[in-house]
């Protein structure tokens, strides 16, 4: 297969084209999709490196490209024009595929990321142009893109929505910075604590005075059974037992509550 282009990476294939073209599906086929595969990498990896300066492993790249360039070799049809002219558009449509699909730290809807496109092209134009110098508003990049207002407002919260800035990142100025996971809030403790007071609130109601008194002299005074036994004037092993009695009966009543509000949802 020459390789006399003067371009190192667009080598003469037609004649292997229209062989493919009119080759079955067999080991044959494949070879020959192989072989065209391996002339035209060279281009593929090109094409790659110029999407090296967006945050991926330029041989990441390197791989997604050349799964586009298998793409364009086996759907290329010879009648319709250069393979380069249908090979460059597949495989950069494949990197851009790639950075549009799976390197959001934030899942953003493919309509977002579009809109991301267009509102970050429209700007660029705007820029751009002679004379103006300050940033675009949104009705300016509206205009230019052919978007409502709303649209370009949800492309505007895109483009801060391509990565996620880090816990540890340091806020705030050099002399007094601190870290984004030191403003965040965090789970109250105490909440658990007050479910747990609800649910049981029920089942202490039931029960008679003795039982709750005894209770709450065991839990909320941190009183011992013996001296429990002192006050109400039982047994400390008639304490227990009804220290027993009564905390299953709490939870009882707290489970039927629970079951209850499962079975309402």
């Amino acid at each position: 297969m020459s390789t006399g282009h003067p371009h190192h990476d667009a080598p003469h294939t037609e004649q292997a084209f229209l062989h493919l073209a009119v080759t079955s599906e067999g080991r044959e086929r494949r070879t020959l999709v192989e072989e065209l595969v391996e002339a035209w990498l060279p281009m593929a990896h090109r094409l790659a490196t110029r999407f090296r300066n967006k945050g991926e492993n330029l041989e990441d790249l390197k791989q997604i490209a050349a799964v586009g360039l298998v793409k364009a070799v086996e759907r290329y049809e010879p009648g319709r024009g250069a393979f380069e002219s249908y090979a460059v558009p597949t495989i950069t449509g494949e990197l851009r595929r790639h950075f549009r699909d799976h390197t959001w730290d934030v899942h953003v809807p493919r309509r977002v990321q579009d809109l991301r496109n267009k509102v970050r092209s429209a700007r660029r134009d705007l820029l751009e142009q002679p004379g103006h110098r300050q940033e675009p508003g949104l009705d300016e990049i509206a205009a230019q893109a052919g978007l409502t207002l709303d649209e370009v407002r949800d492309g505007v919260g895109a483009l801060e929505s391509y990565s996620s800035l880090s816990l540890d990142a340091e806020l705030g100025s050099s002399g007094d910075s601190f870290s984004l996971a030191g403003v965040l809030g965090r789970t109250e403790g105490a909440y658990d604590l007050i479910a747990d007071r609800e649910a049981a609130k029920e089942g202490l109601r039931r029960l008679p005075d003795r039982e709750r008194e005894i209770l709450y002299l065991r839990y909320f005074e941190d009183m011992t059974q013996a001296r429990i036994a002192e006050r109400v004037g039982c047994s400390q092993m008639h304490v227990s037992r009804l220290i027993t009695r009564s905390c299953e009966q709490v939870r009882e009543y707290a489970d039927r509550g629970a079951r209850a509000v499962q079975q309402a949802a």
